[in-house]
């Protein structure tokens, strides 16, 4: 075994305490009500977890209409815009907001805005299901700001005040990098009351910083859509990895990646459990990368508790 090779394993990774809570939440509704339970969109962004869970019983759905009268959704943790909650209501579904907190954090700061005749500059990325969600707390009164094109030409409504605030998972650079076009746009606008990007996304980034310059390759587990994992690659390559890839499973790899490469970075989006980083690990061990370092950024200790809807009817069934 060549003894140079590495493995420079990130932490933390994986599973954050909002995608902890969606997943025992889906989990914990098929114990209490039984299969199916409906969810809609993909409760977090992670085709291995989508998959285990559909096998358990779970039914996927893109909109509340395909959810039968009178039965069980889901709302995944990314969140969704009253008009859903409207819907859900209308056709009388029992529903389970497994919303992360901290972006209903950033839709009460939407609502407090809002009420305030204030325009909102939202930076995310268009089309993702948490902007749609929290772009429809305040219809027409939110601009969305993608990427830094997006903070270059955005046209807010002449003589409104100001007001920015972003999508949880973006990477932390490229925000501020908006953030200080969008100043230099308009001076008076206002800043958040406290930080949008999550503690989770913040702190894989910075793992994943400190790996980079010494890695000659960087493997992401994580899902195409999910956009936390599809920043760590982005990050990874900005700060020195010569290459970095994105893979759902341990068979995307390939082996013609390890050519030339003494260390390998490896790390796992917000919603990768901890299971398919595993089996990269044991890929990349075949390969002769046995030798392990973790290198670790900070520790977490966050937990959030289960919806109250949910923890209500377990109670009430004995089950809590």
């Amino acid at each position: 075994m060549d003894s140079g090779k590495r493995v420079l394993l990130a932490a933390p990774r994986g599973y954050c305490a909002g995608v902890d809570r969606a997943v025992i939440t889906v989990e914990k509704a098929l114990e209490a009500y039984g299969a199916p339970v409906y969810v809609r969109k993909e409760i977090v962004h992670n085709k291995h977890v989508v998959q285990t869970l559909e096998e358990k019983g779970v039914i996927f759905v893109n909109e509340t209409d395909e959810v039968p009268e009178g039965k069980t959704v889901v709302f995944s943790a990314h969140g969704v815009s009253p008009a859903v909650h409207e819907e859900a209501a209308a056709r009388s579904l029992k529903t389970i907001d497994a919303t992360c907190p901290l972006v209903t954090k950033v839709h009460h700061e939407v609502r407090r805005f809002a009420n305030e005749e204030t325009e909102i500059l939202l930076i995310g990325h268009e089309g993702h299901e948490e902007v749609e969600g929290t772009a429809g707390e305040a219809d027409g009164k939110v601009k969305i700001v993608d990427g830094l094109d997006g903070a270059r030409t955005v046209q807010p409504t002449p003589g409104k005040k100001l007001v920015w605030l972003s999508q949880t998972t973006l990477s932390v650079d490229e925000t501020l990098e908006a953030v200080a076009i969008l100043r230099q746009r308009f001076p008076e606008i206002q800043d958040p009351p406290s930080d949008d990007i999550c503690y989770a996304t913040q702190n894989r980034q910075e793992a994943i910083k400190a790996i980079a310059p010494q890695a000659d390759l960087v493997l992401v587990v994580g899902s195409t859509n999910s956009s936390n994992s599809v920043r760590l690659v982005e990050v990874a390559l900005e700060y020195g990895a010569k290459k970095a890839f994105l893979i759902d499973y341990a068979s995307e790899a390939k082996d013609e990646w390890l050519v030339g490469v003494t260390t390998v970075g490896l790390t796992s989006g917000a919603s990768v459990p901890e299971i398919l980083v595993r089996s990269v690990l044991e890929w990349l061990s075949l390969h002769g990368f046995g030798n392990v370092e973790e290198v670790r950024a900070t520790e977490e200790t966050l937990l959030f508790s289960l919806p109250p809807e949910l923890r209500k009817d377990l109670k009430a069934m004995g089950k809590a």
